[in-house]
């Protein structure tokens, strides 16, 4: 796998492309001099997870046969304060799972995705993080 970033501006902004073409721009806070016409570095880990864990809970309720209609994930992260690196301290993610849903086998995928599949969380985990989830069904 392999990425490459390409400053945008006479700032922070960058351009990331994957190998497939796709782009995701980044770009520093106006607190630190950048435009924020983008999202941090920091920002994208947990929007990583997210989409990480997003994927496996679709196939896993799929392959329960379950109708999932949408998903929705929110996510609230907090950092180490005071240190350089400042880590992802604490990460909390919430599941809105709109359709006519089990509670079970919803409890079964996002726990097999936050604690076992997504690589992104063992990551964050790895690094300290103290990850955390909860989910609400909306049929």
């Amino acid at each position: 796998m392999r990425v490459e970033l390409k400053r945008t501006d006479d700032s922070f902004k960058m351009e990331a492309k994957a190998e497939n073409g796709k782009t995701l721009v980044f770009d520093g806070s106006l607190a630190i001099g950048g435009h924020d016409a983008g999202v941090s570095p920091m920002q994208s880990l947990l929007m990583a997870m997210g989409a990480c864990s997003a994927i496996d809970v679709i196939m896993i309720l799929k392959k329960q046969k379950q109708d999932l209609k949408d998903i929705q994930i929110s996510i609230d992260g907090e950092r180490e304060p005071g240190k350089e690196p400042s880590l992802w301290k604490k990460v909390h993610a919430h599941f809105k799972l709109f359709g006519p849903i089990e509670h079970d086998k919803a409890e079964r995928a996002i726990g097999l995705s936050m604690d076992k599949y997504c690589s992104v969380a063992a990551t964050l985990r790895a690094a300290g993080a103290e990850i955390t989830h909860e989910f609400s069904i909306h049929p």
